[in-house]
């Protein structure tokens, strides 16, 4: 790992000289990195130097488990409202306020300013998206054709992540074809949660805490860094890490425990193939967990995802020139604990030092969306689920029809 942040860190020395001159059609710079992602919404430029935007979400869920449905119900998932503001040549300022289910939840997702020094080289600071895989920077609603956000990058990887830090990235090409990006950032990091929760396992998400908007819990800031490769005929490629210290085992100086980390480690893809975008993220987790904890809260875990875009109509529409309607299919899997029975557990009735321990969930997830323009959404999946208990037990069935759509504005 160590490694992988001094490659990182001496990218924009070894590689600065490799600018190319001008932008042709066919170069890697036509179309931006996952790592542009805040920058690369449409209300960005309408209002000169400031500009305001955002996006809503809603959507229906009707969902039956076992034979047993709680009925019919509608949601108003997220309105999230963007600030933008070119301060100078080389400073801008962005930030997003979201509100889930209305007013249930109200967060200030991004609050950060960019230093651009050089492309090879930005500067940046405040409350930031760490780059754990591509979803976490790059998850705005109507980007995506699926109604829920893919369980490898909720479950495992806590998107949405937002913490504060500083840090540095930057964009490389090579030659025309090829790009390179990196980030990497110092950040506060999660805290006890994650194994002090209502959950009743190991839960990364569960390790966000808004205090961490204040200080750190432990005094010592997780690493995260993302460093990508994109060819211009193909897609992107990206390998990302985020590690630190979660629990707080220093109290006004003096230590209370050992110190705990959790680490993480993700690949992620975004590719084109004969007209078929193809979006995947896999991504281990490694949680030091106290040994005064039961067999329930894992030290490992992982998920992947996989969703496949296939164009099946582009018409015209109601004044719309360019309207799609796209076939798509979601495969994903997560895995909460990789660990197996020990003694602490076996007994009586229990399962033997050895045994697996499962606490595994799949789902397909098949369905179509349409898209009257770029900004704009709706979908219709039908999601099927298998949920196994710790025991392995037969799986939980569940299966429902999500109706939904969103749209930047």
């Amino acid at each position: 790992m160590r490694l992988l942040v001094a490659a990182l860190l001496l990218l924009p020395a070894a590689l600065g000289t490799a600018r190319a001159q001008e932008v042709a059609p066919d170069s890697a710079r036509t179309e931006g990195f996952v790592q542009e992602a805040i920058y690369a919404r449409p209300y960005i430029g309408r209002l000169g130097s400031t500009a305001v935007g955002g996006y809503a979400e809603a959507n229906t869920n009707y969902f039956v488990e076992d034979g047993i449905t709680e009925g019919f119900s509608l949601e108003m998932r997220r309105f999230n409202l963007f600030v933008f503001s070119a301060i100078s040549e080389r400073i801008t300022l962005t930030s997003e306020l979201e509100f889930e289910h209305g007013a249930e939840e109200i967060a200030l997702e991004t609050a950060l300013i960019d230093f651009t020094i050089a492309p090879e080289l930005v500067l940046r600071g405040g409350i930031l998206l760490p780059p754990i895989g591509a979803f976490n920077q790059n998850h705005d609603s109507p980007l995506w054709e699926f109604v829920d956000r893919p369980l490898v990058s909720t479950e495992i990887i806590p998107s949405t992540l937002s913490e504060v830090g500083v840090g540095a990235h930057g964009q490389l090409f090579p030659s025309p074809q090829l790009g390179v990006s990196y980030d990497v950032y110092l950040t506060n990091g999660l805290s006890d949660g994650i194994v002090l929760n209502e959950q009743g396992r190991t839960s990364i998400p569960a390790g966000r805490s808004e205090k961490a908007f204040a200080e750190d819990n432990n005094g010592t800031p997780a690493l995260s860094a993302r460093i990508a490769a994109k060819y211009h005929a193909l897609g992107e490629v990206g390998l990302s890490y985020y590690g630190g210290a979660y629990n707080r085992f220093r109290i006004e100086g003096d230590e209370v425990d050992e110190a705990r980390r959790v680490d993480l480690l993700a690949l992620d893809l975004k590719a084109s193939l004969l007209g078929v975008d193809v979006r995947g993220e896999a991504a281990a987790a490694w949680i030091d967990v106290p040994e005064s904890l039961n067999d329930e809260f894992g030290g490992r875990q992982w998920g992947a995802h996989l969703d496949v875009i296939a164009p099946v109509w582009q018409f015209q529409l109601l004044g719309y020139e360019a309207a799609r309607l796209n076939a798509t299919l979601r495969l994903e899997a997560v895995d909460y604990n990789q660990s197996t029975f020990s003694a602490r557990t076996v007994g009586e009735g229990n399962p033997a030092v050895g045994d697996k321990i499962y606490d595994e969930l799949v789902a397909v997830v098949p369905g179509f969306s349409f898209r009257p323009n770029d900004d704009t959404v709706f979908k219709l999946n039908y999601r099927r689920q298998w949920h196994r208990d710790l025991l392995g037990n037969p799986a939980a069935v569940s299966a429902g029809i999500q109706v939904g759509f969103a749209t930047y504005f």
